[in-house]
């Protein structure tokens, strides 16, 4: 039966998941015409009958239904109760014991997947999962201070925050797709455009944002209210949107700026060098040591090693042949993030050592300089992006992503080389050439408006 169960869902790698609070059948009818197709329910022993008719209903919709195990029980006693009511898959969200998981997933789980939704910290970067994450994560957002000013950055543009670097670097260990499942702010106003935002800074980095609505968006979505019905198409939207250009999947970073760094020197917190050099709105692409292959550094112009004492001789030697071959290397002072590695829970830098950090910043700033080191974005100071590249090299990507709760007018976009043909893709499904002329560093493109999402295609 599981078997026969999994083979009309859609593959692990291809679910849209989204937390769902309900067990309710009819609540189902809210996901027709829409590309979410895996939720995440809590596991209650008490409501296994009723579980057991969702995931059934769900099933016939092409939905798979997860059972969400958190530590404090007996996992895999939960794991063959889910099981047995025909649950397509288990997510273990949390911190369980070593081990545990690899016992529900060896033997007690069967052929259904396992999905571990661990801290940043215990995360199995690179491992054999077909689906890794995270229930840490920082709003994404404009931080503002208590005056309602929005905090500066480093560059003196708003401060934005985003788990785009964190994901960046998760994504650099290998294929694995990611989850990041951090729920809103509790007792916060949540406007309709926060949820698009926490969409698209996920999905911008190859990443998925696990839907999860606020107490109040949930009630008002389960009673049919208008706005809230609203506010869900416009999600669903973006959604499809994302989920309907599989292709640009198999896009690759391609950033000329390479930052080496490992995750027990900070790759996986918030609001570290990854973010800073992204709010300066330069393409970067994260290294982690492990990585550090000829290869990965093809097309890279600079490089940032972050902790050059961690790394092997071999992967030293790789930095060398970068600088032969014409590239600078920016290597940080001897022991400047000594006794620094993150704490197990820790995600975001702390006031120390963001001021560490400063030490090797400015560097980095003088390195960069006006240099456009694959791209330039203009007018666009509560906006992120990423550069990617196309497997042949022809094409490339830029996604946009606008934090502000207003749309962004008059963007202006200067790519490295001759493109002949740009055009732009939003979510209201729209797909509009755009004309492109020639500037010194390449290729000049003109967007009129960006609301909250947006992605410009170069070939």
């Amino acid at each position: 039966m599981i078997l026969a169960l999994l083979f009309v869902l859609a593959a692990p790698v291809d679910w849209v998941p989204a937390r769902w609070r309900w067990l309710e059948t009819k609540t189902l009818e809210l996901l027709s015409g829409t590309p979410v197709n895996c939720l995440l329910i809590d596991w209650k022993p008490d409501q296994k009958g009723q579980a057991a008719a969702f995931s059934a209903a769900a099933a016939g919709r092409g939905i798979a239904a997860l059972a969400v195990i958190r530590p404090g029980g007996d996992a895999v006693e939960a794991t063959r109760n889910a099981m047995s009511a025909k649950l397509a898959g288990v997510v273990l969200e949390g911190d369980f014991p070593n081990g545990i998981a690899d016992k529900i997933g060896d033997g007690v789980a069967g052929p259904v997947p396992v999905i571990e939704l661990t801290s940043r910290s215990r995360m199995k970067l690179g491992g054999k999962s077909t689906i890794i994450g995270t229930y840490q994560g920082v709003w994404p957002g404009i931080q503002l201070l208590e005056d309602g000013a929005a905090k500066a950055g480093p560059s003196g543009s708003p401060w934005i925050n985003t788990n785009a670097g964190f994901l960046r670097a998760a994504g650099a260990f290998g294929n694995n797709a990611i989850w990041i499942a951090n729920l809103p702010p509790p007792k916060t106003v949540i406007n309709p455009e926060n949820y698009l935002q926490a969409i698209g800074d996920g999905a911008m980095v190859g990443a998925r944002w696990v839907i999860a609505l606020d107490d109040d968006f949930a009630r008002r979505l389960l009673e049919r209210d208008a706005a809230a019905l609203k506010s869900w198409q416009r999600m669903t939207q973006l959604l499809k949107f994302y989920d309907g250009h599989r292709e640009w999947r198999a896009y690759q970073p391609a950033g000329k700026l390479a930052v080496i760094q490992s995750a027990k020197d900070g790759a996986l917190l918030s609001g570290g060098i990854l973010d800073m050099i992204a709010a300066r709105h330069t393409p970067v692409r994260a290294v982690p040591p492990e990585q550090l292959k000829p290869e990965v550094l093809k097309g890279a112009t600079m490089a940032v090693d972050v902790d050059a004492a961690s790394l092997t001789a071999q992967e030293r030697e790789v930095l060398k042949q970068f600088t032969r071959a014409g590239g600078t290397l920016l290597t940080a002072p001897p022991g400047w993030n000594q006794g620094t590695a993150p704490k197990q829970d820790q995600i975001t830098l702390d006031e120390k050592e963001l001021k560490r950090l400063d030490d090797i910043w400015h560097d980095v700033q003088s390195m960069i300089g006006r240099s456009n080191l694959g791209a330039r974005l203009f007018n666009v100071s509560s906006m992120l992006s990423n550069l990617l590249s196309s497997p042949d090299g022809k094409q490339v990507l830029i996604h946009l992503v606008n934090y502000a709760n207003y749309p962004v007018e008059s963007v202006t976009v200067h790519v490295l080389g001759d493109y002949k043909q740009a055009w732009l893709y939003t979510p209201e499904g729209t797909e509009k050439k755009l004309d492109v002329y020639k500037v010194d560093e390449g290729t000049g493109i003109d967007i009129a408006q960006v609301s909250v999402t947006a992605v410009l295609r170069l070939e």
